[in-house]
């Protein structure tokens, strides 16, 4: 029996989604969450094998969940199930620790499918997403355009601002704020913070 928790702020879409796994045969849908803090609770109560989780939430959202998670090395495998599939989106969830990432536009089929194949630790993408990170691959790091959210933390970085204080002002965790320098420093072909600010200002990415 494969024991599911099932996390979105929208009731309706949270209901269809526990009602569709749990009318499939060997799934148990043992709690449902409606934000980022009761899905932490409720899989640190219920030990569930899946956690089905919604990726913008209200206060913790679904990245936050994810690194809380494997910081506390929760067993439990992460299958985001989200209407987005922008880049920044999916590679923070993919770092994060997700097992997979699914839009809820996927048949019902295809949802049960990845969550037998979460529950087996395998990694599950639906095709459109699979299709923005091959994209993503190919795509040399420095001609990359920078996402509004990580323009957002460069221009922090720009004035001085540090990683806990850039956290505090975007409501995110430090750790998702090293994602995004992550992604800014391959983007733009630097290694550092200052370096990651001079070459904005020279493409005019900064003004």
């Amino acid at each position: 029996m494969i024991r599911i928790v099932v996390a979105d702020d929208h009731p309706v879409v949270r209901d269809g989604v526990a009602a569709a796994l749990q009318a499939e045969s060997g799934f148990e849908v043992v709690g449902q969450a409606g934000d980022g803090s009761e899905a932490l609770a409720l899989t640190a109560q219920l030990n569930p094998d899946v956690l089905v989780l919604d990726l913008r939430m209200p206060g913790t959202g679904g990245v936050q969940v994810i690194e809380a998670l494997r910081a506390r090395e929760a067993r439990v495998g992460v299958l985001v199930l989200t209407t987005f599939d922008t880049d920044t989106d999916v590679v923070a969830a993919i770092e994060a620790g997700a097992t997979g990432y699914l839009l809820k536009d996927a048949p019902t089929a295809e949802l049960v499918a990845a969550v037998r194949a979460t529950a087996a630790g395998e990694t599950v993408l639906s095709p459109a997403v699979a299709t923005r990170l091959a994209s993503r691959l190919r795509t040399p790091g420095p001609s990359a355009t920078l996402s509004q959210r990580e323009r957002e933390v460069l221009t922090l970085v720009a004035r001085g601002t540090t990683n806990r204080a850039i956290a505090a002002s975007l409501f995110v965790s430090e750790a998702t704020v090293k994602t995004h320098l992550g992604h800014i420093f391959d983007k733009l072909g630097v290694t550092d913070r200052a370096a990651a600010v001079a070459r904005a200002y020279d493409r005019g990415i900064l003004g």
